[in-house]
């Protein structure tokens, strides 16, 4: 009973105390929304305009395209809720490949494990256990349209299984196809008074596609449809020290729940209208349906701010914030990262410190990121 207690938590992580707004966005698979490696996470989880590592798959895979090695591999490990039970957690592996100077290609895996679970309905009696699990498996395609800019599409088949049978009845895992559209700009370095500096900015429109529904004729569930923008710039001061700054918003696109009928709450009619919503038009929806206007529709995004100080390019000391508002997840934080590289291989960890009332099911939590950059290298540039 415990383990499905904890399933329970975990499904309604991060959405407590936004109870009392009833317009809280909800969407399946969210596991998809979870930095799912060391050096973004370090940085209050930007990365649609960051540089390129062998993990920007998830964050922005235009950015490929100016990766400076001819391949990468990158591995990462998630706990989460680590203080409360320790076998649920999000892997990532991912691995990319420049196929010439101005074109390349990226495969990534995020598995999260939920761990296993033992059902019985008595003490007596033997238990069964099950494996809750989630899936998502991406490829790539990243091409410059010019020295500065660069472009990608991504395709995503997403499996979720969290169904737990009952009575021997068969179940089945709900899935999904999404698609990402996304693009980079890296600016040239330019030369200021007292120091070298170089524009980055970024966009990802990620995970649009099909509803996910986990049985015949039941409820479906709308994917993070998210549209990520970005900006930062590098604070070059010698070949030895760099400082690059990042801020990050993001907006999901999905409808807003809200009383459609007008009787003053979000019951089942309201609901069952809601389900009527396709998900194509639901993206121009999600751009202004909030029942206060403007000011709500703001509330529905987040925001986030990053540093990262690079010292011989070999050691990282990372730092960032995130906000969302109280009423639409209040998820808010403080985040330290440290990498180290030596020759082809680095080393990432984070470590996250929560600001809100509600707990974060990451708070306390250590990630690690391995990343392997091998090859030839390319000069963007």
């Amino acid at each position: 009973m415990k383990k499905i207690w904890m399933l329970v938590m975990l499904l309604t992580a991060g959405q407590a105390v936004a109870q009392s707004s009833e317009r809280v966005i909800t969407t399946a698979v969210p596991f998809l929304t979870i930095a799912s490696d060391a050096r973004s996470s370090g940085m209050g989880d930007v990365g649609v305009a960051t540089s390129v590592d062998a993990f920007s798959q998830q964050w922005n895979p235009a950015k490929f395209a100016f990766a400076e090695r001819k391949m990468g591999v990158g591995i990462s490990y998630t706990p989460y809720l680590e203080s409360i039970i320790t076998d649920i957690a999000l892997l990532n592996g991912s691995f990319y490949n420049k196929i010439n100077e101005r074109s390349a290609f990226a495969a990534s895996i995020r598995y999260f494990t939920l761990g296993e679970i033992e059902l019985r309905n008595t003490f007596q009696e033997d238990g069964t256990l099950v494996k809750p699990n989630e899936l998502a498996i991406d490829g790539s395609y990243a091409l410059k349209l010019s020295d500065f800019f660069s472009m990608a599409v991504a395709g995503r088949f997403i499996s979720s299984n969290l169904e737990i049978p009952q009575l021997g009845n068969a179940v089945q895992a709900g899935s999904s196809f999404a698609v990402d559209v996304a693009g980079y700009y890296r600016g040239p370095e330019k030369a200021f008074d007292k120091f070298d500096g170089r524009w980055r900015a970024g966009f990802n429109i990620s995970n649009l596609g099909g509803k996910i529904k986990y049985d015949d004729g039941g409820q479906e569930n709308f994917l993070p449809t998210n549209l990520a923008l970005g900006g930062g710039f590098d604070f070059i001061f010698d070949l030895d020290n760099v400082l690059s700054l990042t801020a990050e918003i993001n907006k999901l696109l999905v409808p807003t729940p809200q009383d459609f009928d007008g009787d003053g709450d979000l019951d089942a009619e309201d609901n069952q209208e809601y389900q009527n919503i396709g998900f194509f038009s639901g993206v121009f929806k999600s751009l202004g349906d909030a029942p206060d206007g403007f000011s709500e529709e703001l509330k529905e995004m987040t925001w986030a701010l990053g540093a990262e100080y690079l010292f011989q390019e070999s050691f990282m000391i990372r730092a960032g914030y995130f906000n969302e508002s109280e009423v639409k997840g209040f998820r808010k934080f403080f985040s330290l990262g440290a990498g180290f590289k030596y020759n082809t291989v680095q080393i990432d960890l984070s470590y996250l410190f929560s600001t809100a009332q509600v707990r974060n099911p990451l708070e306390n939590t250590l990630r690690f990121s391995l990343t392997f950059n091998i090859g030839e290298e390319f000069y963007n540039d």
